[in-house]
């Protein structure tokens, strides 16, 4: 006999065992620690090395600004267009007025930009700086000197104390300066008149150019007194700044020199740069 046919019975839905979804689970859980802390750590490195970049900027201006006041410290950069010079002058000078410690710190910044990027002839220069600005201020004082050449041109002699410099030169009464600028220029001198006056004692500064007539720059009178049996001492005295350009040449003159006294502080001629 046939067998009454019947429906298969479905067969049973398998489900996930147990020990599987836990696995999963704990590599997913790995995973995302995992991933939490290597963000962590790229912030971490991302932030030191924003760090080290900025530090590096912060240098590189530095040393930017160091070769700009050295531009400005030569003759043709305050020539120049491209830099105002008189504006980074100025800013050195107030990082340089600024508490010791700053400066301290300044410097030993400075330092590190400058090793940092082998500079050695920039320190160099820097050190020229400092020795130009200690060197000896360019000034002459000189006392009269008789003479015994005719003329009334005046000869001076140096003191013991009075300041001398090899950027001025002092011959046969006429001072040269050796370096452009503006410079003060002063002299007195005394005399007394043995003779019955007949103009007024006159102390001239002259201003002496190659082929060319000299020029006053100062003039000086003085009446002088009545004849008398002792000589009466007087003194004129000028002064005054002018622009003076390289091997420019100065000198005094009198309307009569065998009147000059040229005794110890009474007669002199200075010239100095401000």
């Amino acid at each position: 006999m046939n067998e009454p046919y019947g429906p298969e019975a479905p067969r049973p839905i398998t489900s996930t065992s147990p020990g599987i979804m836990k696995m999963f689970m704990g590599f997913l859980t790995v995973f995302i620690v995992v991933q939490t802390i290597g963000t962590v750590l790229f912030c971490l490195y991302l932030h030191m090395k924003m760090d080290k970049m900025e530090e590096v900027l912060s240098l590189n201006e530095d040393y930017i600004f160091l070769k700009k006041v050295q531009k400005c410290q030569t003759a043709e950069g305050q020539k120049s267009t491209l830099l105002d010079c008189e504006k980074i002058i100025k800013s050195f000078q107030n990082i340089q007025g600024k508490d010791r410690p700053l400066k301290e710190q300044a410097k030993f910044e400075m330092q590190r930009g400058l090793e940092h990027h082998e500079h050695p002839h920039l320190m160099l220069k820097n050190e020229s700086s400092v020795t130009a600005e200690k060197r000896e201020p360019i000034a002459v004082h000189l006392a009269g000197q008789q003479s015994n050449k005719a003329g009334s041109v005046l000869e001076w002699k140096e003191t013991m104390y009075g300041p001398t410099n090899s950027l001025i030169s002092n011959k046969e009464g006429k001072l040269k300066v050796e370096e452009a600028g503006l410079y003060y220029i002063y002299c007195q001198v005394s005399f007394c008149t043995r003779k019955v006056p007949s103009a007024p004692f006159t102390l001239y500064i002259y201003l002496h150019i190659p082929k060319e007539e000299d020029r006053v720059l100062l003039k000086g009178q003085k009446t002088q007194g009545t004849l008398k049996s002792h000589c009466e001492l007087q003194s004129v005295r000028v002064g005054g700044v002018f622009n003076l350009r390289e091997d420019d040449v100065v000198f005094a003159n009198v309307t009569d020199s065998t009147e000059v006294n040229y005794n110890h502080g009474n007669t002199y001629f200075g010239i100095f740069k401000l």
